[in-house]
């Protein structure tokens, strides 16, 4: 087994099959690819079997079950904190409806060569874990980790796209982000409104969005939100007071609430952390 951690373990990497679904991974989202023979584990209730230049994507892996593998097996993964991972992403309909599709079925089939190119993103994640003392550490890391999702969606881009599911889930999921797309999340943080516009109840709503994506409507309405809300803290013409009257907040307070829990910051704390040092 071969594990490097860092940053209190926000990223793993390991070419041990067997490691993939523990606990400490919990709070990650994985990238495995298969390098040589074949195995199999069972996520969402359902078997899925790999082989060479597959690769699988899989938030909080520790949900994975029944794995087994052949000896000869060879993979590489690495694990990174999902919630880091999620910022990192624009809040467009691709790379939503991209992990929405992951959920339903996480293999993804490389050629040869996208194959290359991710043994080649992990490794040079790999060789930058331990500098984590470095001053733009994160900074440096994120924007490696980005260059490998969106290695991974040029991939996922290429894979079929029709789903299983019923025409009716399928619309209410593609409605859902349709909606959000518009940026109308900037007033409207609730999930009874979403429901009223899609002539659904709030906990067909719910069930329906949670059991397809394996997220919450609210996870979904907030990751839309917090751009917006990044971008009118970012503009120095804008009080506190009057993003608070734009975004429909009911009060200063609760706007700072939400502030707090979405940037880890008050918005004061925000707009200071972008003065020069």
């Amino acid at each position: 087994m071969c594990i490097f951690a860092a940053m209190k373990t926000d990223f793993h990497y390991s070419t041990d099959f067997y490691g993939m679904n523990a606990r400490e991974l919990g709070h990650t989202c994985m990238h495995l690819l298969c390098l040589a023979s074949e195995g199999s584990f069972v996520f969402n209730e359902h078997c899925y079997h790999i082989t060479k230049n597959d690769l699988v994507v899989i938030p909080m892996p520790d949900r994975v079950s029944n794995l087994a593998a052949h000896d000869d097996l060879q993979v590489e993964w690495f694990a990174a904190d999902y919630k880091f991972l999620q910022n990192l992403l624009p809040s467009n309909n691709y790379s939503i409806g991209g992990s929405i599709s992951l959920y339903r079925n996480p293999v993804v089939r490389l050629t040869d060569e996208q194959a290359r190119h991710l043994q080649d993103d992990f490794h040079r994640l790999r060789a930058r874990m331990d500098d984590s003392h470095a001053r733009f550490y994160r900074e440096l890391m994120g924007s490696l980790c980005l260059t490998m999702m969106y290695d991974i969606f040029e991939a996922h881009a290429q894979r079929e796209a029709t789903d299983a599911h019923s025409d009716r889930t399928a619309y209410i999921v593609k409605a859902l982000m349709t909606l959000l797309s518009t940026g109308i999340s900037r007033t409207e943080r609730e999930v009874n409104y979403y429901a009223e516009r899609l002539n659904v109840s709030p906990k067909y709503l719910s069930a329906t969005i949670k059991r397809v994506t394996g997220h919450s409507v609210t996870s979904y309405i907030d990751r839309h939100t917090v751009p917006i809300l990044k971008e009118y803290l970012n503009d120095e013409r804008l009080s506190l007071t009057q993003i608070a009257e734009l975004m429909n907040f009911t009060s200063l307070s609760y706007f700072s609430r939400y502030c707090t829990k979405h940037l880890g910051q008050s918005p004061s704390e925000y707009r200071l952390s972008l003065q020069p040092k």
